[in-house]
């Protein structure tokens, strides 16, 4: 589970850049119950704050790479940002964003992984990252959707020490991998990763991502929310025993995102 301890390897914060700010605010403000806190002047703010229930769950930017689809960036926890961006190079990733300070709050950076999927860091200073985790309305899970699972296991093997433990999907739709932050138990797991044809990758044409897995009490209605302010349904809603009912949504701008209602424990 994800937590707000911050453990070395587990995620820590998200954030999403879109071409609209106020949109993506008013979207996810319908569908997840957030709050914007914008930050800056005027009416077309840069970026701001998510807060549920006044705590900070993710961040929100204007989307400005030349060429860039809006998307979520999931953000791990680590103790050296300028350490870890060396073992992504050795490891065959791209450095996106170079560590840099973000004045006293911490240390990020931002990669690619050898086959694509962009992720990014967070060493933490006088901030550790999102306020509320696991719980409705915020994050708790993260997913790598991969051509290639077993290289994508070596590759973040050796940046994040993470441990892995496979499990077959039901139906015969091949494996998924199960991810723990290293040393802690399998109850701490905190996301998954699975094989993908690159056709079946169709957001990013064949490209592997990371999206955010938001907890909900009502997964049918989170997706009518989304889809009465113009998001639409890749996947379900759909049943998956002993994880609850999910289905894979993408926003008017084209970020994906999954809403999950969890299994009782």
């Amino acid at each position: 589970m994800i937590t707000t301890d911050f453990a070395p390897g587990s995620p820590c914060w998200l954030d999403l850049g879109a071409p609209d700010v106020r949109a993506a605010a008013d979207f996810y403000g319908t569908v997840l119950g957030w709050e914007f806190e914008p930050m800056g002047e005027g009416d077309a703010p840069e970026g701001g704050m998510f807060r549920k229930d006044g705590k900070i769950v993710a961040g929100l930017g204007k989307l400005t790479e030349e060429g860039a689809r809006s998307a979520w960036m999931v953000y791990y926890t680590v103790t050296d940002a300028d350490a870890t961006t060396r073992s992504v190079q050795r490891g065959g990733g791209t450095v996106r964003v170079a560590p840099r300070d973000l004045d006293d709050w911490g240390r990020m950076a931002q990669y690619s992984d050898p086959l694509g999927g962009q992720f990014a860091v967070w060493q933490p200073g006088r901030t550790n990252g999102f306020e509320l985790a696991d719980q409705p309305g915020s994050l708790s899970w993260t997913e790598l959707m991969t051509t290639d699972a077993a290289a994508a296991k070596e590759f973040y093997g050796s940046v994040f020490g993470w441990q892995y433990s496979d499990m077959e999907m039901p139906g015969g739709e091949g494996t998924y991998t199960l991810v723990t932050p290293a040393g802690l138990p399998e109850e701490r797991m905190h996301g998954g990763m699975m094989g993908m044809r690159p056709e079946d990758l169709a957001l990013t044409d064949g490209r592997p991502y990371w999206h955010p897995v938001f907890a909900v009490t009502d997964c049918d209605a989170a997706v009518a929310r989304a889809g009465e302010k113009g998001g639409t349904v890749q996947m379900g809603p759909e049943d998956m025993e002993g994880v609850g009912r999910l289905a894979v949504c993408v926003d008017p701008a084209g970020a994906d995102f999954v809403v999950l209602k969890p299994s009782p424990n």
